[in-house]
């Protein structure tokens, strides 16, 4: 066994750092490359750029991509995949990247590594093929996901509500038999810790922050805009920006005609339709959202489900921005940095106090930055990594 080689299995490419599960995958990436010789298993979809030759030079050695089978997008082709996977008992993520069993066993065979780690619990089964080939397995769980159907079934609209109870029950099921086999589990928040431990008792659980790099802010003058920042076509993303727009929005756009709403993230067609409007601008995918945030007055995350920690509020926080959130988008991060507010009417009226009152955004705005630079950064997981040994 190679005492300084492990293996990185992720579904999600890292790299470019498009969303907080590639945020996630990649600090805990850097992380390792510090340490190991990293070797790496990636998912691809159809047409997409091979995530090997989007990596920064030095990351990985060995690696291989296994391409996804072609998925069409439209309304009735996921009807059809849903309601295959509501009979089958598969949460849709598992069932993504289910099935590669051989591809996964061949690139093993005749290796050893002295750490292997599998991002996301959607590839937690593939923990029997290479605990062989493992001294030590760590699962990187990004979210709960038994948790994130329980409450999308309670939020998403009628029609799909069935079939997210359904992948609840499932993605429960399978969380209670995979979670053991892992050495370790790393969960995004104690809170989170805590959930796992009830749902695999007698697993090894810890917690391990969901962090982004640390740097300096750039230079630019503030606008009167309000931001939102994340993948759109992720449905907590999607049904929390229905709600603001249909809730939120015209009465903070009554009150501050001057405002912009700024939509930051990939996948802007997904909620075209429901921000239609003037002062409402879609930036589509950025090479930098830091530089979109920071000349925010109010950064917003208003979810209505979900499960982890969200890294829009951590990339408002690193900028400085205050933040308004919903107890659901800030759950598992400290006090201080926002404001909460659950029902429409309180969620206008933090954004209205923040935007009145320059003095309250510096407040909770460098409150945010103290807490991200005390917990937050890439620096500050490492550490937590390096005490569990990682």
């Amino acid at each position: 066994m190679s005492e300084d080689r492990c293996l990185l299995l992720s579904p999600e490419a890292p790299y470019p750092i498009r969303t907080g599960g590639a945020m996630r995958t990649a600090a805990l990436l850097e992380y390792l490359r510090q340490r190991y010789t990293v070797d790496a298993i990636f998912f691809a979809q159809p047409g997409e750029t091979d995530p090997r030759e989007r990596m920064p030079s030095g990351c990985v050695a060995q690696s291989i991509t296994i391409r996804l089978p072609f998925h069409g997008r439209g309304f009735w082709e996921r009807a059809r995949r849903n309601a295959g996977r509501w009979a089958r008992g598969v949460p849709p993520l598992n069932d993504r990247f289910g099935g590669f069993g051989r591809e996964i066993e061949g690139f093993a065979r005749e290796r050893r590594w002295s750490l292997g780690v599998v991002e996301h619990s959607w590839c937690a089964g593939y923990a029997d093929i290479l605990r062989p080939h493992c001294g030590r397995l760590v699962l990187n769980l990004h979210n709960v996901e038994s948790e994130l159907h329980a409450r999308c079934a309670k939020t998403e609209p009628a029609a799909t509500r069935w079939l997210h109870r359904r992948f609840a029950h499932e993605a429960r099921v399978l969380e209670t038999a995979l979670l053991p086999r892992y050495d370790l589990v790393l969960a995004t928040s104690e809170r989170d810790r805590d959930l796992a431990r009830a749902l695999a008792p007698g697993s090894t659980v810890e917690s391990y922050p969901n962090t982004v790099p640390a740097r300096r802010i750039p230079a630019s003058e503030k606008r009167m805009q309000i931001v939102f920042s994340g993948n759109l076509e992720y449905h907590p993303n999607r049904s929390g920006v229905a709600w603001f727009a249909r809730e939120v929005w015209p009465t903070v756009r009554g009150r501050f005609p001057d405002c912009e709403w700024v939509l930051v993230g990939r996948n802007p067609e997904a909620v075209r339709t429901l921000v239609e409007g003037e002062r409402v601008r879609l930036t589509g995918e950025v090479e930098d959202a830091m530089a979109e945030i920071a000349p925010s007055m109010v950064a917003v995350a208003p979810l209505l489900s979900g499960s982890g920690t969200r890294i829009k509020i951590l990339e408002a926080w690193s900028a400085g921005v205050p933040v308004v959130s919903t107890p659901v988008g800030a759950e598992g991060l400290p006090s201080g940095g926002v404001l909460l507010a659950e029902k429409s009417g309180d969620f206008t009226d933090a954004i209205s106090r923040l935007l009145d009152s320059a003095a309250l955004r510096a407040e909770v705005g460098e409150t945010g930055r103290l807490i991200f630079n005390q917990k937050f950064t890439w620096q500050a997981g490492w550490a937590v990594l390096e005490s569990l040994r990682v």
